[in-house]
């Protein structure tokens, strides 16, 4: 077992936290996790414990005890650009089948496509055993960018995956292919059995495209599936994700090609959904998460969005959807990840920090 030079504290510790005024009152961010190298995603364990992914390809148990192991049995990744060992999802039947769900990106000689692994944790958190991949991409490419990768739990137990366009922005509006898409998987990594009928030649697991390049995905309070993605100089996007929807890139968007080029035909088009919230200037989006309400009631529905561009948190509320607040301090420096966590608190990874922290209401 290789234990790690990592530090993990506990809320109940006596550590330093930094107060932030918020809507909601003041804020305590206590430094959880610290040490880590390009963390990408963070999932809670039933129980206490937790597993953290780094983007160079280790997935990091962190137990209650303080011990923090990394997780051995995992293949080999593609670390290059954009790509690595990327989300985590740990489902809601942990419990019963120990199975956990790894993102990343698979490499194929020179070339490396979005791939989702199934295994099971250990008894000790120690080691994955019984990996397999369930699905992977089609039609891999030498691209470095835009490879989305985050997954999701529906209320049924299947999941949602999405997939950046690669840098290839025709494909996605290209059916054939998986690039700019949101999939909708079973367990086993076969298409969903109420997935749209999208046309001759459509993949079957295609639920929505069009997407740019998705690094954010969240289910609402009511069970709705909700992405954020990354637009190319202004043009961010928060979609609400309907079966079968056309979501414009690179056909229509709210931004500019990064010469200052316009995109595609201008903002609208029929047929092609249009995002509930934009950004210009972009902030780069990236993990979110829908607020229960359960610590601050006034937040319950809220979204919760990082930034990994201009160093914040964004909540974003109201009809329509309106960022109505920014979260921002020393410790908010490139959000990658968000999550509610069991206690109700909201826990961020900060990529520029390379620590997991923890938001919980202040004195």
């Amino acid at each position: 077992m290789l234990r790690l030079c990592l530090c993990f504290i506990f809320a109940a510790c006596a550590v330093s936290a930094e107060r932030l005024v918020t809507s909601a009152g003041p804020v305590e961010i206590t430094t959880m996790v610290r040490g880590l190298d390009e963390p990408w995603s963070v999932g809670f364990l039933p129980g206490g414990g937790l597993l953290i992914t780094e983007r160079d390809g280790r997935l990091l148990h962190v137990a209650r005890d303080g011990a923090t192991t990394a997780v051995s049995g995992l293949p080999e990744v593609a670390a290059v650009g954009q790509g690595g060992l990327l989300d985590v999802l740990v489902p809601r039947d942990f419990e019963q089948r120990g199975e956990i769900f790894l993102s990343y990106a698979r490499p194929e000689g020179r070339r490396a496509g979005t791939a989702v692994l199934r295994g099971r944790l250990s008894a000790d958190r120690a080691r994955l055993t019984e990996v397999t991949t369930i699905f992977a991409m089609k039609e891999p490419t030498g691209a470095g960018q835009h490879f989305g990768s985050r997954l999701v739990e529906a209320r049924d137990g299947t999941l949602f995956l999405t997939i950046g366009d690669r840098g290839d922005r025709p494909a996605a509006q290209d059916l054939t292919r998986h690039n700019g898409s949101v999939l909708h998987l079973t367990r086993d990594g076969a298409p969903a059995p109420d997935n749209p009928d999208l046309g001759a030649g459509a993949l079957p697991e295609i639920w929505s495209y069009g997407h740019r390049n998705p690094q954010g995905a969240a289910l609402d309070l009511q069970g709705n599936l909700w992405v954020n993605e990354h637009g190319a100089r202004g043009g961010d996007e928060v979609n609400r994700i309907a079966r079968g929807g056309n979501y414009g890139w690179p056909v229509i968007a709210y931004g500019r090609h990064y010469s200052g080029a316009r995109i595609g035909e201008g903002t609208a088009k029929p047929g092609m959904e249009q995002p509930e919230f934009y950004w210009d200037p972009s902030i780069a989006p990236s993990g979110m998460m829908f607020y229960s309400g359960r610590l601050w009631p006034a937040w319950q529905g809220a979204l919760f969005v990082g930034s990994l561009k201009f160093d914040y948190i964004a909540r974003l509320d109201g009809t329509p959807l309106t960022e109505v607040e920014q979260l921002k301090s020393a410790d908010t420096i490139r959000v990658r990840d968000i999550r509610e966590g069991p206690d109700g608190a909201i826990w961020f990874l900060s990529v520029g920090q390379g620590a997991l922290l923890r938001m919980a209401p202040g004195d």
